[in-house]
């Protein structure tokens, strides 16, 4: 891989990561339909991508620093209703990060097989597509806060974010329409949805980056590269989503579902037939 591949991976990582669209997904597509020759059967390729993801998990805890102070905060003393309602949140993270950390650890190599299938990614891509439509319809008059978030609704939304294990289904998205589902707005879902991330995120690289410094792996400089690219624009995406989850109440996952159905099917129809 070359410095201008990891580089357009890394911005590619940075906005799809946050944006309902699936970055996996297209981190397995994308080599395949510019004939990059990269080794996605590769033992460090799977590596690659999580260090490339790290910068995105950097960026979730700069954009949410106030968050994870408060949580910190309430966790070491705190006291009044605040804190208490942080502590609550917090135990909800956490409670929504074991699901896919157990799932990852289970089917692992399962999984691991389709980030080499660029077809898979494609198909799947556009299943997402129709679980954000569907999430539109069914959570059209949720207007829930994340104060009012139970256990219940939490671990459900920890549930989804087993689907997005799965080349081509969207973390955010499958997690944001869980939590408006869970009768969460939308702008109130994505924000559980990107601090439920970070963690996530921090768990993948603490099992897959020492891959990168083993003999014979050769990804270990683009995947530094890629992170920090990665990390830049993820910002600069959360930046943006965040606004129009606010000002997009209504119908707000569908124009994202609309290109999720466009891009797997000319995915695929390239795949097989170029």
């Amino acid at each position: 891989m070359t410095a201008l591949q990891a580089i357009v991976m890394a911005v590619l990582q940075g906005v799809t990561e946050l944006f309902p669209v699936s970055s996996l997904g297209h981190a397995v597509i994308l080599p395949r339909l510019l004939n990059w020759g990269v080794d996605e059967k590769a033992p460090d390729w799977l590596a690659y991508l999580a260090v490339m993801h790290l910068g995105t998990s950097i960026a979730l805890f700069a954009f949410f620093w106030r968050d994870w102070l408060n949580f910190g905060l309430s966790l070491v003393g705190a006291s009044g209703s605040r804190a208490a309602k942080d502590r609550i949140t917090f135990f909800h993270v956490v409670l929504a990060t074991i699901p896919a950390v157990v799932a990852g650890a289970l089917f692992r190599k399962l999984l691991g097989d389709a980030f080499a299938a660029p077809a898979i990614a494609a198909v799947f891509l556009i299943v997402n597509g129709f679980i954000l439509y569907l999430g539109d319809r069914i959570g059209e008059e949720s207007v829930g806060t994340l104060d009012q978030l139970n256990w219940k609704g939490a671990l459900a939304v920890g549930c989804a974010q087993i689907l997005a294990l799965i080349p081509g289904i969207s973390r955010s998205g499958s997690t944001i329409v869980a939590g408006v589902v869970a009768g969460l707005k939308h702008e109130e879902a994505a924000r559980f949805s990107f601090l439920m991330g970070a963690p996530i995120i921090l768990a993948a690289n603490v099992y897959e980056a020492p891959k990168l410094m083993k003999e014979g792996a050769t990804l270990g400089s683009m995947a530094l590269l890629s992170a920090v690219v990665a990390g830049i624009v993820a910002y600069l995406s959360l930046t943006f989503l965040m606004r129009y989850f606010r000002k997009h109440e209504f119908e707000a996952l569908s124009p994202f579902a609309y290109y999720c159905w466009a891009a797997g099917a000319i995915s695929l129809a390239i795949i097989a037939f170029v």
